[in-house]
């Protein structure tokens, strides 16, 4: 009686599971599907402009330094202190960049090395720097003024 019972039990376990189980083939429908959804995020992403997918930071900072700065800065470091700030800036204005301090709303000081008014120009900017000071500037990011 237990030998018939637990032949039953582990003959209906069997049954369920193989019910349960996913066919392959739903799988393989599923994958091809989100495959060709990346595809097409993929190809509509190519078609926009390569600015709009950059990363960039907005912050309402003080300028320090200079009078005028475009909406887009690139920004090569931050510090809490201003000694460290100040010494990087004139480190950049002797390498002829017009680099100036700006402090956010929490005190960081933020080196900027270049300002322009449009978002191409700004990244454009920030990865010919990049490239140049490799890997010293490998950080360096795009602050939005607002």
């Amino acid at each position: 009686m237990k030998t018939k019972f637990l032949l039953f039990g582990f003959a209906f376990s069997l049954l369920f599971m193989a019910g349960c189980k996913s066919k392959e083939s739903a799988y393989k429908a599923a994958y091809e599907a989100a495959k060709e959804k990346e595809l097409q995020e993929t190809y509509t992403d190519d078609i926009t402009s390569a600015t709009d997918n950059v990363g960039v930071q907005k912050e309402k900072i003080t300028v320090i330094d200079v009078n005028e700065t475009g909406r887009y800065n690139v920004v090569i470091g931050s510090f809490l202190n201003k000694t460290n700030a100040t010494a990087l800036k004139e480190k950049m204005v002797n390498a002829g960049y017009p680099a100036f301090l700006a402090q956010n709303e929490r005190g960081m000081y933020r080196v900027i090395v270049a300002s322009y008014a449009d978002k191409a120009a700004a990244v454009s900017a920030r990865d010919r720097l990049k490239d140049k000071y490799y890997p010293d500037f490998s950080d360096a990011w795009i602050l939005d003024r607002y």
